[in-house]
């Protein structure tokens, strides 16, 4: 019997830290070789009682096949072939503490809202409690409106930092659980809660607004422990627990934080009791944000007295560790950031935000600790900063470099894909890629780890093809959806980001509510779910967001039907115009190469003619958009069974797409506005006619061309454009922006030093100046084309859970060899080629239970299913530049 016969790698749909916790309903998932559709039988025992059994189908996120279950139960699984005699392994969860059962009250710091957003201190909240006997089982539920850590009798409880998360704190709440058992004791204990603003209350995006989700914060935990005797002991939050102000005199997650171990704890003070109001409780189907590495200085450098400026070889989230804080009294001063400067010294200017007509804000990342003697260690884990060189100023006492490490910081994701090839350039660019993903995958997917760190819903719906190919996003995904649905505004409208902050939905006043809805940012509510569901099969997630994804849609088109750019406004309106969304807001394509003045200047549209670059005609963007989402809310429609809508939304699509191409595409098969990022949306989209696609490839390829074998795509398109170019057939220009190194292109970064993907194709000039955020990574998306192209594997279509794949690669100039992996939800899938002057060989491994299509380069297909497959072709190196279709 093999391996593979027995089921393995079970798992519950659910995050965790030190222990696996759910809701009462989990999903069940395992791998096994049996076929799509087996018959499997499920045995639970739930606390330690009889053990029952049941039929399922499936091995993907399959159901709880038996009741309910309660709060803090105890389920040991497993499971085996219908029919079989051998068993899995079996593994065990926990039920979290469900919001009806929870009997611990919220409680708060008195007078916590007294200093300014921003610069407020955190607060201890304790208690001590007596236990009798030994513990045999212990656990603690805790949640915050804030953010908070805990220690039990002086030791940290659990791993996660950041706690409780990055939510739309109005309407939705994650707890944390955690086994305490090892860290109470008979006798006096002590449990110790830190509470710092965190998210609830603190700064939010690029002019650092204050967080509007409440005014006062607040802690609710509940300590279940069982002693020897099998008596049971609950300790809550209530009435009993005393505050003080920590040593934590200022924490900001994105200001920083300031520590000053001389101090001595103040006079306690009762909590108030029931201040702050909270939604029901939740459990988080995310992994936790973790230190998941730690980096030693790479360079240092002493650039005056008592100054030095460290070098960590890599932009990410974290923050630094210090063990040596000099004598007592001795201030230690820390700012972050991602650029030296040309003398240097960390400079920081480029992140600087400013409206028109009002003075700059300054931007700033800082950490400041008073050393109070002993053997302290400094960790600012109530803020977060993106940074790969760090500032340290220490006026009158020595500093020993060696004593720092960078503390890698971001949500505890599971790879799941693999790429190397024989071109060390873009080996590089695949990591650089990577690692800025990771410094945005801080709980929620931000924009840069610096400025903002706003969730932006544009940036995730362009990088989520590429998320799944590089880690298992499904839940940190399902999270973050269920905060854009939070933040919908009543009219259907998406919010621009999510966790909002700010709460535009009730705002509507605001001008930056006018430039809420826009295509390509709100179409994310669409299009991320369905990405999900292709990766991961999750059919419970399109149902989560099917109400979502249809008030955005119908959004979209009463605003088409209802809306006119003023460029049409006054001539008569045409049958299809209804169809056209342009009469309200869009941020466009965004970031395009910038064009250059007379002396050679970057010209910022948007800065340089605000008015005009408001009101242009982007009614093509719009329109696309709104095609795409549509046909996808059909499909979607019809996978959940709701066939009339799916009708429905499939006969507007064909209208959509009909408009748009009245509206934008011409007789000869160029568009309107005839752009690299107009013919790339529209071929990858399925809007342009069959009959002319070959035209409009053409008219992209000289546009390439007249830009000197540049790019000129930007936000939204750029993920798009090697895909595109390479399925028509033009693998030879897709590998040639690949492989420009000047500016705009993807090894112009990599040239200039970048460890992480910029906002800007010229986040570093040619002076070595730096513009913008230097860690944004939706324009990483390019590395996808790596894993489906230059590798050669993808799903076929209409796939989904990597039932299908195909693989064909598309080897490039500088390309001999590719190797690559996936572990997909059914199990590991390797490629691996090879080539010479005449011959190419490639390695397939494929999973159970799935059908791999093989196309080589001398057109040959082979139809393989699970097991490892060799395969040889000789043809001439001239033409392995073959399309991928």
């Amino acid at each position: 019997m093999t391996v593979d016969s027995v089921p393995h790698a079970l798992s519950v749909d659910a995050g965790s830290d030190d222990i696996v916790v759910t809701d009462g309903e989990p999903r069940l998932s395992w791998m096994h070789d049996g076929p799509a559709g087996a018959r499997y039988e499920v045995e639970a025992r739930v606390d330690d009682g009889d053990s029952m059994s049941a039929e399922v189908t499936g091995q993907r996120l399959v159901p709880w096949p038996f009741a309910s279950l309660p709060s803090r139960a105890r389920v040991a699984w497993r499971v085996r072939s219908v029919g079989a005699s051998q068993w899995s392994e079996q593994s065990s969860f926990e039920v979290g503490l469900l919001d009806a059962d929870w009997t611990a009250s919220w409680i708060s710091p008195e007078g916590d809202a007294v200093e300014e957003y921003g610069t407020r201190p955190a607060f201890l909240l304790s208690r001590v409690f007596e236990l009798d006997q030994s513990v045999t089982r212990a656990r603690l539920y805790a949640t915050a409106l804030g953010v908070y850590t805990v220690t039990v009798n002086g030791r940290r409880v659990g791993s996660d930092e950041l706690a409780p998360g990055s939510t739309s704190y109005d309407r939705t709440l994650y707890a944390q659980a955690h086994d305490i058992s090892a860290l109470l004791r008979p006798g006096s204990n002590r449990i110790e809660v830190e509470l710092s603003d965190g998210w609830f209350r603190g700064q939010v995006g690029a002019f650092r607004l204050p967080a509007q989700w409440g005014t006062v914060t607040g802690v609710r935990a509940e300590m279940h422990v069982e002693a020897s005797d099998g008596a049971s002991t609950v300790v809550v939050t209530d009435g009993t627990w005393s505050w003080v102000r920590s040593r934590i005199t200022r924490a900001d997650l994105m200001a920083g934080q300031s520590e000053d171990l001389t101090q001595q704890p103040s006079a306690s003070r009762p909590v108030a009791v029931g201040r702050v109001e909270a939604p029901p409780i939740e459990w988080s189907p995310a992994p936790p944000v973790r230190v998941v590495a730690q980096r030693e200085v790479v360079a240092s450098r002493r650039i005056a007295d008592h100054t030095w400026v460290l070098d960590f070889g890599q932009n990410a989230s974290g923050w630094l560790r210090m063990s040596d804080l000099g004598s007592p009294g001795t201030r230690t001063v820390i700012d972050y950031g991602e650029y030296l400067g040309a003398d240097g010294d960390l400079s920081t200017s480029h992140l600087d935000s400013a409206r028109p007509g009002e003075a700059p804000i300054p931007f700033l990342q800082r950490d400041e600790v008073i050393a109070g003697g002993g053997d302290e260690v400094f960790e600012p884990r109530h803020t977060v900063h993106g940074f790969q060189f760090a500032r340290v100023t220490r006026a009158g006492g020595a500093f020993d470099p060696t004593t720092v490490t960078m503390q890698v910081v971001h949500t505890d994701l599971v790879r799941v894909g693999d790429f190397a090839c024989s071109d060390p350039d873009l080996n590089r660019l695949h990591e650089i890629a990577r690692w800025s993903f990771l410094g945005n995958a801080v709980d929620v997917p931000t924009d840069c780890p610096t400025r903002e760190r706003l969730a932006w819903t544009g940036d995730y719906g362009v990088f989520a093809p590429t998320a799944t190919r590089l880690y298992d996003v499904r839940g940190f995904t399902a999270k973050w959806l269920r905060s854009v649905r939070d933040d919908q505004l009543d009219d259907g409208r998406i919010a621009n980001f999510s966790p909002d902050g700010r709460q535009i939905k009730r705002h509507l006043d605001d001008q930056f509510a006018m430039m809420t809805g826009s295509a390509g940012w709100g179409d994310a509510i669409v299009s991320v779910p369905w990405e999900m569901y292709a990766a991961y099969g999750d059919t419970k997630l399109l149902a989560d967001n099917f109400e979502a994804m249809t008030r955005w849609v119908e959004w979209a088109l009463e605003t088409a039907r209802s809306a006119r750019h003023h460029s049409r406004a006054q001539g008569e309106a045409r049958p299809f115009d209804q169809f056209l969304w342009d009469g309200s807001f869009h941020w466009g394509e965004w970031t395009e190469p910038k064009q250059r003045d007379a002396e050679g200047r970057l010209i910022d549209p948007l800065g340089h003619d605000p008015r005009a670059w408001f009101m242009a005609d982007k009614g093509e963007v719009g329109t696309a958009y709104l095609f795409r989402s549509t046909a996808t809310l059909a499909r979607v429609a019809d996978i959940l069974g709701r066939h009339d809508e799916a009708m429905r939304y499939a006969s507007i699509a064909d209208s959509v797409r009909d408009a748009w191409r009245r509206a934008y595409l011409r007789p000869d098969s160029t568009t309107v506005a005839d752009t690299q990022a107009a013919y790339v949306r529209a071929l990858a989209f399925g809007l342009i006619p069959e009959e002319m696609r070959d035209a409009a490839v053409e008219r992209l390829v000289e546009l390439i061309e007249e830009a000197g074998t540049h790019l000129g795509t930007g936000f939204l398109s750029t993920g798009d454009l090697l895909p595109v170019l390479a399925d028509a057939g033009r693998a030879d220009v897709a590998y040639a922006l690949l492989a420009q190194r000047t500016a705009p292109s993807w090894l112009y970064m990599v040239d200039k030093g970048a460890t992480t993907i910029w906002e800007d194709w010229e986040g570093i000039d040619e002076n070595g100046d730096a513009h913008d955020s230097l860690n944004h990574y939706s324009k990483g998306a390019v590395v996808r084309f790596l894993h489906t192209h230059t590798l050669g594997l993808r799903q076929d279509d209409d796939s989904t859970a990597w039932e299908r794949l195909v693989v064909q690669p598309v080897p490039g100039p500088t390309v001999t060899w590719a190797r690559g992996s996936h572990l997909g939800p059914r199990g590991p899938i390797e490629v691996e080629w090879r080539r010479d002057e005449s011959d190419f060989h490639l390695h397939v491994q494929v999973p159970p239970a799935t059908i791999a299509r093989v196309i080589l380069p001398d057109g040959r297909t082979h139809v393989c299913q699970a097991g490892r497959h060799d395969f040889a072709s000789t043809v001439p190196a001239s033409e392995l530049q073959l399309s991928a279709r």
